[in-house]
């Protein structure tokens, strides 16, 4: 395959393992928020921010190629000496050589037409074993309270962000010099916390806003589901700014971006975790019924490209063909971190959650995804999602 259409096909896999970050969980009533006022308290309790989000780091490099120089000067026609070049292809390495689990930060941020601020109200920690393609699925409640943070990182003395986890990229922009790393302070922040949260080292993270969502999904032609229960919101907050009275029913439907953005969303009469829980049946139908090497279409490489903000380097994307070629839906094992498995204390939409037992499971179910999403979750991606927790 050409390099050209390899790179295009690439980019149209890694948007599909990117769609898991899209389903961003802010309601319309949601006040616009502002920093606080001074940087030195211990406490955080209102964020928001109207930075724009930092572009791509990605950058594709360029290429020289050289051939051999002839030493035959004039007169030495009659030399019947041959010289033989033998070139030797070297395969560059692939992203994951020499790595065993290949770990990636999916964050849907709430930003859109008549909002303000960045909050990440979806983060998915996607890990990937590269070569068997088994993968596990960690979805962090936007509501976990005091996330840990490394040595040298926060203003505050719990060496933990004391708010809950959906506001940290703002914090990390307000105090930028309080979260130091390679990257922009917010993308440190959150590899870090979250890193912690599931004792891994984050690698890439990538993050989309719900234009891209619904962007993505109209490219693809849609999105099959099985909805379990009907999904009905009077005022729903339509991602360029108005708002609508939307129902997602109950059975086999194919829904285009927009519906498709409104049944990952939607918490009017649920909550965080029966959303998570549809974030998640989402991603297993694209993984079960798409397949990247179809889906070559100069709309949904430009969507991609335009609305997905990643550290993934773009000469290396072509990698995640051959590594989301080998994910399968049924080996893609999730958790549900809820208050009710994990929860500790909380209170007014603060939750403590059981690190110590989420890093547990977390070791198994990396070690066994199959043995663990028949212990946690059901026997298959049709049993977990013909559950509701709406």
């Amino acid at each position: 395959m050409r390099d050209g259409m390899t790179r295009h096909v690439a980019l149209v896999a890694l948007g599909l393992i990117l769609l898991a970050g899209a389903c961003s969980a802010s309601e319309a009533t949601e006040s616009t928020l502002a920093p606080p006022t001074t940087a030195a308290s211990t406490t955080t309790t209102t964020v928001a921010t109207t930075t724009a989000a930092p572009a791509p780091s990605s950058t594709v490099p360029s290429t020289s190629l050289a051939g051999p120089n002839s030493n035959l000067t004039e007169g030495e026609a009659t030399s019947t000496s041959t010289t033989t070049t033998t070139t030797t292809t070297t395969q560059p390495p692939r992203i994951w050589d020499g790595v065993d689990q290949l770990d990636i930060l999916l964050l849907g941020s709430d930003a859109g037409v008549g909002r303000t601020g960045t909050r990440t109200d979806t983060v998915i920690l996607l890990s990937i074993d590269p070569e068997t393609g088994d993968a596990a699925m960690f979805s962090v409640p936007r509501n976990l309270t005091e996330a840990p943070l490394p040595e040298g990182m926060g203003i505050w003395d719990c060496n933990c962000f004391p708010d809950i986890i959906t506001h940290l990229w703002a914090n990390a922009e307000w105090f930028p010099d309080a979260f130091p790393g390679p990257q922009e302070p917010p993308i440190n922040a959150l590899k870090a916390a979250v890193g912690l949260v599931f004792d891994v080292e984050v690698d890439y993270y990538a993050k989309v806003d719900l234009a891209a969502f619904v962007g993505l999904f109209d490219a693809l032609g849609g999105v099959f589901i099985n909805a379990p229960v009907r999904i009905y919101d009077p005022s729903y907050p339509h991602e360029d700014g108005s708002f609508e009275s939307i129902a997602i029913e109950a059975g086999e439907q194919l829904l285009d971006g927009h519906d498709a953005l409104a049944y990952g969303r939607i918490r009017y009469n649920s909550g965080d975790f029966a959303r998570m829980h549809r974030q998640r049946c989402l991603l297993g139908s694209l993984l079960e019924n798409t397949d990247p090497a179809e889906l070559a279409e100069d709309s949904f490489s430009a969507a991609v490209t335009q609305f997905v903000e990643t550290d993934i380097p773009i000469d290396a994307i072509g990698d995640f063909v051959e590594l989301f070629s080998r994910m399968e839906r049924d080996r893609v094992a999730t958790v549900r971190i809820t208050r009710y498995n994990y929860g500790t204390t909380g209170h007014a939409g603060y939750q403590i959650y059981d690190l110590d037992q989420i890093r547990e499971d977390a070791r198994l179910l990396l070690a066994d995804p199959t043995l663990r999403l028949e212990t946690l979750d059901g026997d298959s991606w049709e049993d977990i999602c013909s559950q509701s927790f709406d």
